[in-house]
């Protein structure tokens, strides 16, 4: 069974960026993108047209942007830490925000790790890799 992955990003180059550098790492995993937190959210919570799906699990790990319509990432990060279901969700911020508030505020609200994006596609692809391999790998989850 593959990893599932949450990619929580607005941006089509960078969710294609991101795909790529997964698969190029031959990191075959269910990804689902959620362009917006408040999409995010509705995935997360089975809300809105996800209100019907039957028995949908958790990601392994929830890739995340800050900057986000509708709802920000910090705001979907305060939301998952409160809730019961998602408080343990592995949550890293991916983002290309250089913000020291940003850095804080994301593990003050209980983000796993921060990781600002690289410009460089390669830096991005080895980037991409090591997340991969830690998070999907070698990181072992709490029961669900």
């Amino acid at each position: 069974m593959t990893a599932r992955i949450l990619l929580v990003e607005d941006n089509d180059d960078d969710i294609a960026l991101t795909l790529r550098a997964l698969e190029k790492n031959n990191l075959q995993n269910e990804v689902t993108i959620a362009r917006d937190g408040q999409e995010a959210l509705d995935i997360l919570f089975g809300l809105g047209e996800h209100a019907n799906r039957t028995g949908a699990a958790l990601p392994e790990v929830v890739l995340l942007d800050l900057k986000l319509p509708r709802v920000d990432g910090l705001e979907v990060l305060r939301r998952l830490r409160a809730n019961e279901q998602t408080k343990l969700l592995p949550v890293v911020v991916l983002t290309s925000s250089t913000q020291e508030r940003d850095v804080v505020q994301s593990y003050e609200l209980g983000a796993n790790s921060y990781v600002q994006k690289p410009v460089n596609f390669g830096d991005f692809l080895e980037a991409t890799r090591q997340l991969g391999m830690y998070w999907l790998v070698l990181n072992r989850r709490p029961p669900t």
